[in-house]
């Protein structure tokens, strides 16, 4: 089985950035682990559209999204770029469209451009964003990614809904990918987020890394597909898994430092998965079988160490090639 990978660089909002007290060091860690992917078997790069910190808002750096996209595809040469995902709730479709588009030029067609309904209530509400109900942000999602598809596919789009409406926006250039730029639309809700993936996405992202739950989402992913006439073999079906490559017999305690920073190994252990690549190729094969064909992985502590990361790219990606 084969599939392609993506790695998160190290933009603070995992509390990844902690350990180097100066904004420009911390920029310049996230780029260095941008260019590193470049210069490896990694198809691509991957950021999170978030302003606070999980698992709690602290005052800790946390870069913008699409600030630091525009400046990675810049940084690096060959890797795509993406968004997991570009929040709907931060800016108007029609804006979004336009800024995407217009990265995707930067990047000479490498933006990897991710879309969702959004989720982490305390920055929307911090940032001045109205909180609505769940049914209101799926419905809000469920026009945005039209307007955005429009916008990328029309010279004159016209959209008129309950939540958001244009009249005929010019949108040039739309993009140097064609026919537009990659569009990947994240979540797994199974009657709005998967059918719009099927009407309109070049690519699915399922969260969780489970693969039963993935199988399950595919599954209906393909139902989708069915009957709206796509090709379900056209569309990417990605998911993501955090993991942290170690060699046969290494000492945790002393492998881990970096990355765990001031958490203990017991607690690092909870939220990450630690193992060779044995291991971890193992993880990989069910989620491949169950329906995956690209995987993003989360390595904690690359910010301040490569090894782990060109670990994974010598020990692992070699594997599903």
């Amino acid at each position: 089985m084969t599939a392609r990978f993506g790695v998160f660089v190290p933009q603070g909002w995992r509390m990844d950035l902690t350990e180097i007290a100066d904004p420009v060091e911390q920029y310049e860690a996230m780029t260095a682990v941008a260019k590193a992917a470049d210069a490896g078997p990694w198809d691509s790069i991957w950021v999170f559209d978030h302003f606070h910190t999980v698992p709690e808002p602290t005052q800790n750096t946390t870069f913008e999204c699409w600030t630091i996209t525009s400046t990675l595809v810049r940084d690096t040469q060959r890797i795509n770029v993406g968004q997991m995902v570009g929040c709907n709730g931060y800016r108007h479709p029609a804006l979004y469209a336009k800024i995407a588009s217009t990265v995707d030029v930067a990047a000479g067609g490498r933006l990897y451009a991710g879309f969702g309904a959004g989720w982490y209530e305390h920055e929307w509400k911090a940032y001045g964003y109205e909180w609505t109900s769940l049914k209101d942000r799926m419905g809000a999602f469920r026009e945005a990614t039209e307007i955005i598809y429009k916008m990328w596919t029309e010279d004159a789009p016209v959209f008129n809904g309950k939540y958001y409406s244009i009249d005929k926006p010019y949108n040039e250039p739309k993009g140097a990918r064609k026919p537009h730029p990659s569009f990947w639309i994240g979540g797994g809700g199974e009657k709005v987020t998967l059918r719009l993936v099927a009407k309109f996405g070049d690519a699915a992202n399922i969260g969780g890394g489970n693969p039963e739950t993935f199988k399950h989402k595919a599954d209906i992913l393909r139902q989708h597909c069915d009957r709206e006439g796509r090709n379900y073999d056209d569309i990417i079906k990605s998911t993501s898994i955090t993991v942290f490559p170690v060699e046969k017999g290494a000492d945790l305690e002393k492998v881990t430092a970096k990355a765990r920073g001031r958490t203990s190994l017991e607690e690092f252990n909870k939220n990450n998965v630690i193992g060779t690549a044995d291991e971890i190729s193992a993880q990989i094969e069910e989620l491949l079988e169950a329906g995956a064909d690209y995987l993003i992985t989360y390595i904690p502590g690359v910010a301040y160490d490569h090894e782990p990361l060109h670990r994974f790219a010598s020990d692992v990606i070699p594997r599903f090639s």
